[in-house]
């Protein structure tokens, strides 16, 4: 049976849609992704620009509001930010194993473009290793 699983972050516009795209790739048939925010801030460019450069294309990913998907059934919520966990909405997916990583988030880093690029790629390889590990024991 295909999961339904919920990656939720603030605004929906960085890590959780790295997340939603590494999960989208490793799961393969076993799972349908959404991923959503508190708030939507549209996709970050630096999260695209990152992606990318690890051949996954996320440009066709929206940045979706947490109360779009309320009559969704999910059968995993992961919050990738504390703000997140903190101040999510409920959710009415009662059997849903609810799980919860405080990513590093790129989005605050100030500094040159190779610092910002750093920023995103540690990012990016935690949030890799996490949704591997994810797929690996729960799918």
């Amino acid at each position: 049976m295909i999961k339904n699983i919920l990656v939720l972050c603030t605004g929906n516009s960085c890590r959780s849609q790295m997340a939603h795209g590494y999960l989208n790739l490793l799961a393969n048939e076993k799972a349908k992704i959404y991923s959503a925010g508190i708030e939507t801030h549209g996709l970050n460019p630096g999260a695209v620009a990152i992606m990318k450069e690890d051949n996954i294309d996320i440009t066709s990913h929206t940045s979706n509001n947490v109360e779009e998907y309320k009559t969704i059934n999910f059968d995993f919520i992961i919050t990738v930010c504390d703000h997140a966990n903190e101040n999510c909405p409920f959710i009415p997916s009662e059997n849903a194993l609810r799980l919860h990583h405080n990513f590093f988030d790129p989005s605050k880093v100030v500094g040159t473009d190779t610092e910002k690029h750093a920023a995103f790629l540690k990012a990016r390889e935690e949030i890799k290793d996490y949704c591997t590990d994810f797929v690996e024991r729960y799918l």
